[in-house]
């Protein structure tokens, strides 16, 4: 009767889901199949998402994995980590600062500042050690297994700062056996981009493997602003990066050494003044891509330098495994930038394109980092049906960050240098934070396996700012100092159930919290604000599947979280600063849907889908707007201030309550097609993939300008592969972007209607050769 009753649920659910996703197929997304190459089946997907090595398909969590050939495609053209935008479910990435700085939202949570001390509630963890500072989160990706993202709070394993989810990646290790490969490309603009890697056993327990990364772009951006007309002055980089790893195994003792560094010599993003009509969210007819109106072009520079070590230790005991991962991360960066996106002022007569009511040219710092991590941890590895893992996990950072404004207007005839020095601040902060944490899995019978987790977390901050001259008028001296601390107990339950060999059902409830946060952006204000600790409760439900005899997989997730206190930032407004707060409650609801498919022997796809409504419910929470300069469509009300921004006297303050969360669409959806065939001894492929997300809000406020449009973006990959001795040989060509849509991805709002656009197409061709 329960075999009876199982085959019948397989089929009802297998056919609903299968119609569901058969008729959206080249609208929806996740990682290319990987096959089985005798069986020409989905073969299983091992992930690490709760630090140990499982079936992705039997794991009480909602997580996707990018690997094989879609991360390589999605990763081609020269692309930063941004590329990983709406390529998987209720994921989306931006910037403000181009190359540098990501900013991760999962289901629709994450942070719009752009300090360099922000905190964000997606954690980004790479080799097992989680990368707090934003300038760390922009390391390059290259030689990369495999890119998990963990959806919903993590905070038992994984604990810092970590509610709204993960972004986990795990780099190719090295091993005993000789692998080798290397890849350059050429494409638009002039690009090239190199990545390769070689591995090989040392001695019979020493092995190592080194990877190396070089991508370099010219300017291209032409200035056009009167007096300032210069070819060639933005939109380059050069990026360097490198890792190298030694392995020792023994036979109960493992112990693997990682060193990591980048140096990045490119340019900021470039800002556009005026780039959105007023009254909509066009782009403004004057706009070309490859020209901008600066009157501070020839100074915009964005250095970046970082390195890391860490050491992981395992030893292998007759029913324990014990870890320790100690690790040393450090980030420096200088980016400086024409913020307003034009040249002159309108109380100089001399301004454009557009309307610019005062210039704006910054720079930010990094001049020193340290971050060091310790993780300890005890697993159990008994055949019986109780296991655990328990640990400690230890984390001091210190941090400096400099200010620095510009007087655009201002000449030094000596120098004949534009630009001078007119406001400078400095930040301090450092960071201490302790954890215990422990899993525990009870096999409760053969089907139903349950698992809870408990952390115990300890964070302090110790926070001063100092100004030292102010380009407003207001006092050059100013300091200021903030020492928040908290502690929090973070927990979870889940429950995975094998109802048949081919489904497993899983839900799971969860609590995570981010510590307290500071902001202090005193260059252009008197305040330093403090956001208290966000705590998060999540219930989810799922469904992970495998169908059609292994030649489909659908995975399924419904979810509700409810977020309070959350930390928000309340970015631009009436100047070039953030301001912390925090709203009673956000609500949160949706669903992610992954789906992989064998559909004939030469053609494989994947479809995903995600949808997630967020709802801020905080009664009279109040946020500074742009003014006169844009279309409120929240409530406001004006406070006079005769320094206003858009000149007019009046600062807008708007109403927030009932609004979604900015940078938070509702809908993602990508697929991917992957079509191969032997010719003449080797393989013929094409392959195409799609991402979509629908339009969001690019300030916790609401106007007309600054709505982001939905955005489509299509790529293509086709080349020839072939085996000669003992090497393997590609050449492919590739389009991102492929029908070149260009929407507005971002905006500046405490001046003019300033935006930032996506990546226009690109067209490349690459050689790659993998030497066994």
């Amino acid at each position: 009767m329960k075999a009876m009753k199982r085959s019948t649920l397989a089929t009802l659910i297998n056919a609903t889901l299968f119609s569901a996703v058969a008729g959206t197929s080249f609208s929806t997304l996740a990682a290319e199949p990987t096959l089985d190459a005798k069986s020409n089946q989905l073969e299983v997907i091992q992930i690490t998402a709760r630090k140990r090595v499982e079936n992705a398909q039997e794991v009480p969590v909602s997580v996707s994995a990018l690997q094989g050939d879609n991360l390589d495609a999605y990763s081609s053209a020269g692309m930063d980590i941004r590329f990983m935008n709406a390529k998987i479910p209720s994921l989306s990435v931006e910037s403000s600062f181009g190359r540098t700085f990501p900013r991760f939202y999962v289901r629709g949570l994450g942070n719009t500042d752009f300090d360099l001390n922000a905190s964000q509630p997606v954690s980004l963890v790479v080799d097992e050690v989680v990368q707090e500072n934003p300038i760390l989160k922009g390391f390059p990706v290259f030689d990369i297994a495999r890119i998990e993202v963990l959806r919903g709070p993590q905070g038992t394993l994984f604990g810092r700062n970590t509610p709204a989810g993960l972004v986990k990646f795990d780099s190719v290790k090295p091993s005993q056996s000789f692998d080798a490969y290397g890849a350059v490309s050429y494409g638009s603009k002039g690009a090239v981009d190199f990545e390769g890697a070689a591995g090989t056993g040392l001695t019979d327990r020493l092995s190592a493997r080194v990877s190396v990364l070089w991508q370099d772009k010219e300017d291209y951006i032409d200035v056009k602003a009167p007096g300032f007309e210069k070819k060639d002055s933005l939109g380059g980089y050069d990026e360097k990066a490198a890792r190298l790893q030694f392995l020792y195994e023994g036979e109960d003792f493992t112990g693997l050494l990682n060193y990591h560094v980048r140096d990045l010599d490119g340019r900021p993003i470039a800002f556009r003044a005026n780039l959105i009509e007023k009254g909509t969210n066009n782009i403004n007819p004057i706009y070309d891509n490859d020209v901008v109106y600066h009157d501070a072009a020839s100074r915009s520079t964005q250095q970046v330098d970082s390195q890391g070590l860490n050491l992981k230790l395992e030893w292998d005991l007759a029913e324990h495994t014990v870890t320790s991962i100690t690790a040393w991360e450090s980030a420096e960066i200088y980016s400086r930038a024409d913020v307003d996106g034009g040249y002159g002022a309108a109380f100089i007569g001399f301004q454009g394109p557009g309307t610019i009511p005062f210039p704006s040219e910054t720079a930010d710092a990094i001049p020193d980092h340290d971050q060091y991590t310790q993780e300890l941890r005890l697993s159990s590895n008994f055949s019986g049906d109780f296991n655990y893992q328990i640990g400690v996990f230890l984390f001091e950072e210190d941090l400096t960050i400099e200010s620095f404004s510009y007087d655009t207007l201002s000449y030094d005839a000596a120098a004949n240098n534009y630009g001078l020095q007119n406001g400078y601040a400095v930040q301090n902060q450092d960071t201490s934070a302790w954890a215990v944490f422990g899993s525990f899995d009870f096999t409760v019978t053969d089907d139903l396996k349950i698992t809870a987790g408990l952390r115990y977390s300890d964070d302090d901050k110790e926070f001063s700012a100092k100004r030292t001259k102010s380009p407003i008028g207001a006092s050059d001296t100013l300091e200021k100092t903030a020492n928040p601390s908290d502690s929090h107990v973070s927990w979870d339950i889940s429950a995975a159930y094998k109802y048949s060999d081919d489904i497993n059902l899983f839900a799971r409830i969860a609590n995570g919290f981010r510590a307290p946060s500071v902001q202090g952006r005193i260059l252009f204000g008197d305040v330093v604000t403090v956001a208290d600790s966000e705590t998060i409760n999540s219930i989810e439900a799922g469904i992970k599947s495998d169908v059609l005899n292994g030649q489909g997989r659908v995975n399924a997730t419904v979810f509700y979280y409810q977020m309070n206190d959350q930390q928000l930032t309340a970015v631009g407004g009436g100047a070039n600063f953030n301001r912390l707060i925090n709203a009673d409650k956000t609500t949160g609801y949706g669903f992610e849907l992954d789906t992989e498919w064998v559909l004939t022997d030469e053609l494989n796809a994947t479809a995903n889908l995600s949808y997630n409504h967020t709802e801020l419910d905080s009664p009279g929470l109040e946020v500074g707007a742009c003014g006169s300069a844009c279309t409120i469509t929240d409530p406001y009300r004006q406070v006079a201030n005769p320094f206003a921004a858009d000149g007019d006297g009046f600062d807008e303050i708007a109403n927030i309550d009932g609004n979604s969360l900015p940078h938070a669409p509702e809908w993602i959806a990508n697929a991917t097609l992957r079509y191969t065939t032997e010719v003449q001894g080797g393989d013929f492929f094409v392959y195409a993939d799609v991402s979509y997300r629908s339009e969001i809000d690019f300030f916790l406020y609401k106007a007309v300008e600054f709505k982001g449009d939905a955005l489509f973006e299509a790529g293509l990959r086709s080349g020839y592969m072939w085996t000669s001795g003992d090497n393997e040989y590609e050449v492919s060509a590739f389009v991102r972007n492929l029908f070149d849509e260009q929407v507005v991805i971002g905006g500046v709002d405490f001046n003019n209607l300033t935006g930032m656009l996506n990546e226009e197409r690109y067209i490349g061709a690459e050689f790659k050769v993998r030497f066994f």
